[in-house]
């Protein structure tokens, strides 16, 4: 059987790709930081279904001997780094924490894994951030990186330290350009996690306005169920490489709102531009999405969608929803989580 070992498996990826291994057969690790065993209700919530088939292991990013330890201790097969600091935002107020835990992080499981098992399956989980200020469109494997955020600089340097390793040591050291991939699982802060669930609360009359930032940022929308398989096949591959794992389609956060709505009923109409920017229902002209300066970036990245025709064809890659089909099913989840709650207070 083998071992598997995913940092972050309490994540939106990590709870899909401990899922995935498990049905392949694999022994799952999963690092875990201690206040997570303290609060498993709220700090595990994804993996609540499969808590008791996977092996969860206290660690930190942020000390070496403590992943050092893990990695003598499992000896895993296959290791999947997908722990980060991941919210772009907030590594603006605090890049300092996102260079320790993203950079220092996945050097010291490189690190480890090139001292204890050298023959390991390495995967970093790179992101489409690092293309930033895109170069090209649409941004391939080869594409120049130019970050627009500290969370995308440090993405960059580990997926340098990843390809660095590969090159230098031999490792089996592969890294996935993941453009944007959502789900229900999506964290609350996350811009599209944000919309579908004030979308919900407001078809139930708990919210009466959603308010966001850039609406026309634009973005390559995928699964994230579909996207862990992406990880899994690059490590099942005769020869370690890098892949861009994308839809090829680009929509903008307006058009994610609009669908939003659509699904619960709502047709909007926008007025205004820029800051002064509203959406309304056309039905009533009630206001329903507004704009603030609070939710843009210092830097913003307006364009990103990716080439993922090198995955489509060496790893047989494919998706299995469309835009529509995922702003949908993230809506339909909130919808039935407020239903189940409202049902637990009668």
């Amino acid at each position: 059987m083998k071992k598997a070992l995913i940092s972050g498996i309490t994540g939106q990826d990590g709870s899909y790709l401990a899922e995935l291994l498990l049905e392949k057969g694999y022994d799952v690790y999963g690092l875990v930081r201690r206040i997570a065993f303290e609060d498993p209700e709220h700090r595990m919530t994804r993996i609540l279904p499969i808590k008791d088939k996977v092996n969860l292991i206290s660690a930190t990013l942020e000390s070496f001997p403590s992943i050092y330890k893990v990695i003598l201790e499992i000896k895993p097969d296959e290791v999947y780094h997908l722990a980060a600091q991941s919210f772009v935002s907030y590594s603006f107020e605090d890049e300092f924490s996102t260079f320790q835990t993203n950079i220092n992080g996945t050097h010291f499981m490189l690190s480890a894994c090139k001292e204890l098992i050298p023959n390991i399956k390495f995967y970093f989980a790179g992101s489409s951030e690092m293309f930033g200020k895109a170069q090209e469109v649409p941004q391939t494997e080869k594409t120049i990186f130019y970050p627009r955020s500290p969370y995308g600089v440090s993405k960059v340097a580990g997926y340098d330290l990843t390809r660095n390793y590969r090159e230098a040591y031999n490792l089996f050291a592969c890294s996935g350009i993941l453009f944007n991939h959502e789900s229900p699982r999506r964290g609350y802060e996350f811009v599209t996690r944000k919309i579908t669930s004030t979308v919900a609360k407001i078809k139930h009359d708990l919210k009466d306005k959603l308010v966001v930032g850039n609406l026309h940022a634009k973005r390559d929308w995928g699964y994230a169920g579909d996207y862990v398989k992406a990880m899994w096949l690059m490590l099942q591959q005769e020869e370690p490489d890098d892949y861009i794992i994308s839809t090829g389609e680009t929509h903008s956060v307006k058009e994610f709102i609009e669908r939003a709505f659509a699904y619960v009923g709502y047709n909007l109409k926008w007025r205004g531009a820029n800051f002064d920017e509203v959406g309304l229902d056309k039905k009533t002209g009630k206001v329903l999405v507004k704009v603030s300066k609070e939710f843009f970036r210092p830097a913003e990245v307006d364009l990103l969608v990716g080439n993922s025709e090198k995955a489509r064809k060496k790893l047989n890659w494919q998706t299995s929803l469309n835009f529509e089909q995922l702003v949908e099913k993230m809506v339909k989840n909130d919808l039935d989580q407020l239903n189940q709650n409202r049902h637990a207070l009668q």
